[in-house]
């Protein structure tokens, strides 16, 4: 089967494991540890930031779908070309950090460009980002789908709170994440739809019972400086969504 194939099969299933290396990540020493251990422990993707040198270097250390993140449409043009599969135009979380917010129409005019970039010529995922209102996110998501977009992440544990320790914190750092799935998923039912920030092994289960067909694993792993240890991680979320059989029903992609 080859990575296309699997990566359909995957979220089809609703067991997608997606590895983010990280849209603002330039450090191409610790991308590469990120890359072999999505691929050692048998991820189903990995996002890395979508320049030149780094989505080169990827493409020659895996066979996993590779996705290439970037706010600007030529730069995903450019990454489909030295080997993207999936261009993505989000990530957000990172950003926030250097005060860029993102307004629905701004994303909309972005994925319109990189949409007449890149043509049939890779898939196309958007985030729709978590600091938008959810009404502003659910028209966003509606009217994305109509522009023919191949797949929709979600965010938000940039904006959570979390009061408490423990698993129980774990959950309120993706409860904004989650919610956003919840009301996506309600509204747009023939996009996949990747839940990504703030998740984990714990939280994972619970993307997909919110209506996700894949999660997005950033800092779980890259705050990690052993790659042993991202192995482990990585893994742990893998388990958790083996372990884990939704009720919902089926997305064919």
């Amino acid at each position: 089967m080859d990575r296309t194939n699997r990566f359909k099969t995957d979220l089809t299933n609703r067991k997608c494991v997606k590895v983010i290396s990280g849209i603002a990540n330039f450090d191409l020493e610790k991308v590469r540890k990120v890359v072999k251990s999505a691929t050692k422990a048998g991820a189903t993707a990995i996002d890395v930031a979508a320049t030149q040198e780094i989505v080169t270097e990827a493409r020659k250390l895996t066979e996993l779908t590779l996705f290439a993140s970037s706010i600007s449409p030529k730069e995903l043009y450019n990454a489909v070309k030295n080997g993207a599969d999936v261009a993505e135009l989000g990530n957000f979380d990172a950003l926030y950090d250097k005060g860029i917010q993102l307004s629905s129409e701004a994303v909309y005019k972005l994925a319109v460009e990189t949409m007449e970039l890149i043509g049939d010529n890779a898939m196309i995922c958007i985030t729709v980002p978590g600091h938008l209102s959810i009404h502003e996110q659910i028209d966003l998501a509606t009217k994305l789908e109509e522009l023919g977009i191949d797949l929709l992440q979600t965010e938000g544990s940039i904006l959570s709170k979390p009061n408490s320790t423990g698993a129980l914190g774990l959950i309120e750092k993706a409860s904004i994440t989650l919610a956003n799935t919840v009301e996506i998923y309600s509204n747009v039912k023939n996009v996949p739809i990747i839940t990504a920030s703030g998740i984990g092994s714990i939280t994972a289960p619970m993307a997909i019972s919110c209506g996700a067909s894949g999660v997005g694993i950033g800092k779980f792993v890259n705050s990690l400086s052993m790659e042993i240890e991202m192995i482990a991680a990585i893994k742990s979320v893998i388990n958790s969504l083996n372990e884990f059989r939704p009720v919902n029903n089926l997305i064919q992609v």
